[in-house]
C-alpha cells in the first residue's frame, strides 16, 4: 500500500535515498572498476590498469618503437566456458505438497505452468544472457516482476484503454545496476536493503510513472553524466558505446520487512521526484513473506563477499605476460631482420638514413677518412622466449579450467584408450561444475518466484499452452488454486557433463539391450516415437503415429468444449476407444470441478458426447460382425 506524504517528507526521503546511493556507489567502486577492467581485456583493450584511486587508466608506451599488439586468449576462453554452460538447462519438477491426489495433480499443472512461461519468455535466452554477465563480471541478476500490461485483454477501462490480465516477466540485470547495503553480505537474503539503479528514456519514465524530467546523456554503467566523467569502458577519455541519450536515472530502493515496516518498503525515485513509497509488492518468499524480486547468479564463489569472482581476473596477469613475451619476441626479430646500423658521428647524412633506411641497392656515401657504417651482428632468438610462451599458454588452460583437449598433445592422445579419453573429458567438465551448479540454483529460485507471483496475482481461470519437442501444442486450464506447492526439484543432473553424442550413444545402448521392448519383445509405436524425440528427431511430423494423432484430436475437443460449451462432432475416422479414454480422463481431472462451477451444462454435454462415441463403436462392431458372417 502506498503511503501519503507531505512535500517536505517526500523531499527528505528523496534526499536520503540519493545520499545512501552515493555511499553505496563509493563502497562498490573497487568492484566496479575491476568489472570494467575485465570487459576491456575481453574486448581486446589490454594495455590498461587500475591506479591507486580505483580509476581505470591507459598504460603509455615507454618508447615510440615499442610493440603494442594484443594476442587475446581471454575472449576464446570465456566463449568456451559460456558454450559449455549453455547446456545447463535443467528440467524441473514441482513436488506435490502431500500424497493427496489433488496435490499430485496440481504439481503436474505447476510443472506445465513453468514450461509454458519458459517458452513464452524464451527463458533459455535470458539464462544465456545472465551467464555471459556472470562469466565476465562474476555476478548477474534476474528480476522477477508482475507486468500489468502483459497477457490477454480482459476488458476496457472507462477511458477506453485495454485492460490486461497481467503476467510474469523476467529481466536480466547486470551487476552495474545492483547496489547492496553491504558488499560483505555473502548472499542476497542477508541484505537488509537493496538499490536497483538504472537509466530510462524520459518518454518511458513519463509513460510508467507519469512524471516529466529533463533528459541528458548518461553513462549506463557509471550512472553519471558523460560530460562530467571520462568513460573508461572500451576506450579512454572519450564518449564510448556505454553512453545513452535523453536519459534519466531511476532508483528503486527495496527494504526487507522490519518492526517499522512489517511488509517491507519500496521507494522509487526519478531524479528529484518521489513516485512511489509503499510496501514491497511481491509475496515471493516462503509462506507468503515479502522480499527482494532479485535472484543472484555467480560464476565463482568468493567467501564473505556479495560479488562473485570471474575467471578473467585470474587470467589478466597471464595475458599481460603473454602480450609482453610476444611483443618482445617480435621486437627482437625486427632488430635481427632490419638490423641496427652503427655509424661514426658526422660521417653520413643521419636524417636521410633515418627516413629511407637501408633499402636494397641504396648508395651510402660516408665522409672520406671516417669509418664505414656497419650493421651490428644479428643474434638468434633465445630459446627462453619460446619456452616462456609455451608455459604461459599452459597456464591459461590450467587457471581457466578450460582446455582444448583434442587440439594439443595429439601424439599423447593417440596412445590413450577410449576409457582414458572419457575420464579426461569428465575431469575437464567437472572443473566448471561449480559454475553450472550456481546457474541451476538460480534457475530454481526463478521458478519458485514465478509460481509465487501467479499464486498472488492470478484472480481467474487461465488457459496456457505447452509446446512439445515434436512441435505439438497442448492446452490446459489452471488458476491460483492449482498452485499448492512451489517446492522445485530437478529431473536431470549435470547436463554440462554429458554431450548430445553421449546421450544418444547411451539411448542406443539401452535399445540394443532390449530394455525398451514390451513383454512380447516388440517396440511399440509410442516408444518408437519417444526414442526419436530423445535422439533429437521428434520434430519429424511423419513420426506421429495414428494413436498420437487421435489423442491430440480428443484433447482439442476437450478444449473446445471447455471454451465454447458446444458438443464436438463424432466422426467415423475417430478411434472411439482412445477418444472415450481421453474424455473420461478429462472429466476425472482436478480442473473438471472448476469447469462445472462455471458451466453447469458441461457435464451433460460431455456425457452425451461420450455416449455418441459408444454408439458409433457399437454400430461399427455390428457392421464388422455382419461382414464376417456374410463372408463365411
Amino acid at each position: 500500500m502506498e503511503q501519503k506524504l507531505t512535500k517536505k517528507q517526500q523531499k527528505e526521503i528523496v534526499s536520503a535515498v540519493w545520499k545512501d546511493f552515493k555511499r553505496r556507489q563509493e563502497e562498490r567502486k573497487p568492484f566496479e572498476t575491476q568489472w570494467q577492467l575485465n570487459i576491456n581485456f575481453l574486448i581486446g583493450n589490454q594495455f590498461c590498469d587500475i591506479n591507486s584511486n580505483n580509476i581505470l587508466r591507459e598504460i603509455d608506451k615507454q618508447f615510440y618503437w615499442e610493440e603494442r599488439a594484443v594476442y587475446n586468449h581471454i575472449a576464446p576462453l570465456i566463449e568456451t566456458r559460456v558454450a559449455k554452460l549453455a547446456n545447463v538447462r535443467p528440467s524441473m519438477t514441482v513436488l506435490p505438497a502431500s500424497d493427496d491426489e489433488d496435490d499430485i495433480s496440481n504439481a503436474k499443472v505447476c510443472k506445465d505452468i513453468l514450461k509454458s512461461v519458459s517458452n513464452k519468455l524464451d527463458f533459455s535466452r535470458l539464462v544465456s544472457q545472465a551467464t555471459r554477465w556472470s562469466e565476465i563480471c562474476g555476478t548477474a541478476f534476474y528480476k522477477v516482476v508482475w507486468n500489468d500490461s502483459a497477457g490477454s485483454i480482459v476488458g476496457l477501462s472507462p477511458m477506453g484503454e485495454n485492460i490486461y490480465e497481467g503476467d510474469v516477466d523476467v529481466l536480466v540485470c547486470s551487476p552495474f545496476e545492483i547496489y547492496p547495503d553491504s558488499n560483505s553480505c555473502s548472499d542476497l537474503n542477508h541484505c537488509q536493503s537493496l538499490i536497483h539503479a538504472r537509466c530510462y528514456d524520459v518518454n518511458v519514465i513519463e509513460q510508467l510513472w507519469g512524471v516529466k524530467v529533463e533528459g541528458q546523456d548518461i553513462d549506463s554503467y557509471a550512472l553519471s553524466s558523460v560530460h562530467n566523467n571520462a568513460i573508461t569502458l572500451g576506450g579512454f577519455n572519450k564518449v564510448s558505446k556505454t553512453s545513452k541519450h535523453n536519459q534519466a536515472v531511476v532508483l528503486e530502493k527495496y527494504e526487507m520487512p522490519s518492526k517499522e515496516f512489517p511488509n517491507g518498503r519500496l521507494i522509487v525515485v526519478v531524479e528529484d521526484k518521489l513516485v512511489f513509497n509503499g510496501d514491497l509488492p511481491y509475496k515471493n518468499l516462503k509462506d507468503g513473506e515479502r522480499g527482494f524480486p532479485f535472484i543472484r547468479q555467480i560464476s565463482v564463489e568468493q567467501p564473505s563477499l556479495f560479488w562473485g569472482g570471474s575467471v578473467i581476473e585470474r587470467t589478466i596477469p597471464i595475458q599481460r605476460a603473454y602480450n609482453a613475451v610476444k611483443n618482445r619476441k617480435h621486437e627482437f626479430m625486427n632488430r635481427s631482420t632490419v638490423g641496427v646500423l652503427a655509424v661514426e658521428d658526422g660521417s653520413i647524412d643521419i636524417d636521410n638514413l633515418e627516413e629511407e633506411g637501408m633499402s636494397p641497392g641504396k648508395v651510402l656515401v660516408y665522409r672520406q677518412g671516417s669509418n664505414m657504417p656497419t650493421l651490428m651482428g644479428a643474434e638468434s632468438i633465445p630459446v627462453s622466449f619460446s619456452e616462456e610462451e609455451e608455459k604461459l599458454l599452459n597456464e591459461f588452460l590450467s587457471v581457466s579450467g578450460i582446455s582444448d583437449l583434442f587440439g594439443t598433445n595429439t601424439a599423447e592422445l593417440t596412445n590413450l584408450s577410449g576409457v582414458a579419453l572419457q575420464l579426461l573429458i569428465e575431469q575437464e567438465n567437472a572443473r566448471i561444475s561449480a559454475s553450472g551448479e550456481n546457474i541451476s540454483f538460480a534457475i530454481k529460485q526463478v521458478a519458485q518466484q514465478i509460481l509465487r507471483l501467479y499464486k498472488q496475482f492470478v484472480t481467474h481461470q487461465r488457459m496456457s499452452r505447452v509446446v512439445g519437442i515434436n512441435g505439438t501444442t497442448n492446452f490446459f486450464y489452471w488458476d491460483r488454486g492449482n498452485i499448492s506447492s512451489d517446492d522445485i526439484s530437478f529431473d536431470t543432473e549435470n547436463e554440462y557433463t554429458q554431450t548430445v553424442a553421449q546421450k544418444r550413444s547411451m539411448i542406443l545402448d539401452i535399445l540394443k539391450e532390449g530394455l525398451l521392448h514390451d513383454e512380447n519383445g516388440k517396440l511399440s509405436n509410442s516408444m518408437r516415437h519417444k526414442i526419436l524425440e530423445m535422439l533429437g528427431f521428434g520434430v519429424w511430423e511423419d513420426t506421429l503415429d495414428s494413436n498420437t494423432l487421435q489423442i491430440q484430436n480428443a484433447r482439442k475437443e476437450n478444449i473446445d468444449l471447455a471454451t465454447r460449451g458446444k458438443q464436438p462432432e463424432v466422426l467415423e475416422v475417430h478411434d472411439h476407444d482412445l477418444h472415450i479414454s481421453t474424455h473420461t480422463n478429462f472429466m476425472l481431472g482436478g480442473e473438471w470441478e472448476n469447469l462445472k462451477e462455471k458451466n453447469k451444462d458441461i457435464e451433460k454435454i460431455m456425457l452425451e458426447h461420450i455416449r455418441k462415441h459408444k454408439q458409433f463403436k457399437a454400430l461399427e462392431q455390428q457392421a464388422n460382425m455382419l461382414y464376417e458372417t456374410q463372408n463365411q
